[in-house]
C-alpha cells in the first residue's frame, strides 16, 4: 500500500463495529459507489447478500418491509441500499455517502465546506449517470417491463445521449478545469464524488458504449475521461475490479439494449 493521498485508509479502529452493506444480490446498482468507497479506502465490510444469499435477502426484505418496525431511534427504509454500523441503520445512497465520507477519509479534513461541495458534485453525478441513464429505458413506469415502453424509451435515450449526456460530461469538465490543474474533483486528493463519478461513467459506457466512444473520441471531455482512467488505475480500485467482488452489469441501472445505443 503506497502512502500516496489517493490510497487512503479509513479512519477507524480495532474497536469499531463493522460496516454491514444490505442491497439486492448480483447487481451493482445503487450500492456501487458504496463498496467503492470501503474498497477504494481498505475498509473492511460485509455484502451481506452477496455473502449470504438466503439470510441475507430475508434479513433485506425484513429491513424494507412496510409490516416492520425499525428499532428506535432507527427509522423505517423505503428501499436499499442499507448501510449497518453498529446500531445505526441509514439508507439513500447520498445519505450514506455522507456518513461515510468523512470516517474513510474521502472528505478532506481540513475543509469545513468539503462535506457540502463533494455532496454537491456527487448529488449532480448520480442525476446525470445514474437517474437519468435508468430512466433511458424505464421512462414511463417503473414497474413495467421495458419491451412495454420501447418506443418512448428510444426517445428518451436519444435525448439522453445527444443532449443530457454532454451536458453533465461538460459541466464536470469545467469543474476539473476550474480545479486548477487538480487531478480530482475537489482539492487535490481522492474524494467519494471521484468514486461516484467514476461509477457513473463506466455504468454509462456500459450502455451506451457506441455514444460514449464518440464523445470520448471526440475530445471535448478530456479531462474528465483522463480522471476515470485515473481512478480505474488506483491500486485498490484496480484490484477491486479485477476481483470476483466487483459485480457484471445486467438488470440494474445500467442496462445495454443496442437500439438506445444508435446515432
Amino acid at each position: 500500500m503506497t502512502s500516496s493521498p489517493d490510497h487512503k485508509r479509513a479512519r477507524t479502529t480495532d474497536s469499531s463495529p463493522s460496516f454491514l452493506l444490505h442491497y439486492w444480490p448480483t447487481i451493482p446498482g445503487r450500492a456501487e459507489p458504496i463498496r467503492l468507497c470501503f474498497e477504494a479506502s481498505s475498509t473492511p465490510y460485509t455484502d451481506v447478500t452477496n455473502s449470504n444469499p438466503d439470510s441475507g435477502m430475508k434479513t433485506l426484505m425484513s429491513l424494507i418491509s412496510s409490516s416492520s418496525d425499525a428499532p428506535p431511534p432507527n427509522i423505517p427504509h423505503f428501499a436499499p441500499p442499507i448501510l449497518q454500523h453498529g446500531d445505526l441503520y441509514l439508507s439513500q445512497l447520498p445519505n450514506i455517502l455522507l456518513y461515510l465520507g468523512p470516517r474513510l477519509g474521502l472528505v478532506p479534513s481540513d475543509d469545513a465546506n468539503a462535506t457540502y461541495r463533494i455532496n454537491q458534485l456527487t448529488l449532480t453525478a448520480l442525476d446525470g449517470f445514474s437517474n437519468e441513464a435508468h430512466e433511458t429505458h424505464h421512462p414511463i413506469a417503473v414497474g413495467d417491463y421495458y419491451e412495454n415502453q420501447k418506443d418512448a424509451a428510444i426517445k428518451r435515450a436519444s435525448d439522453y445521449t445527444h443532449n443530457r449526456l454532454p451536458k453533465f460530461l461538460g459541466h464536470f469538465e469545467q469543474v476539473l478545469k476550474q480545479n486548477q490543474g487538480g487531478e480530482y474533483l475537489y482539492g487535490g486528493e481522492l474524494t467519494y464524488a471521484d468514486l461516484v463519478l467514476f461509477q457513473g461513467l463506466d455504468g454509462v459506457n456500459f450502455a451506451f458504449p457506441n455514444a460514449v466512444k464518440k464523445l470520448r473520441d471526440g475530445g471535448e471531455y478530456r479531462r474528465v475521461w483522463d480522471l476515470y482512467e485515473r481512478v480505474k488505475g488506483l491500486e485498490n480500485v484496480k484490484a477491486y475490479l479485477e476481483s470476483e467482488r466487483r459485480l457484471g452489469y445486467s438488470s440494474g441501472i445500467w442496462r445495454h439494449y443496442d437500439e438506445l445505443d444508435e446515432s
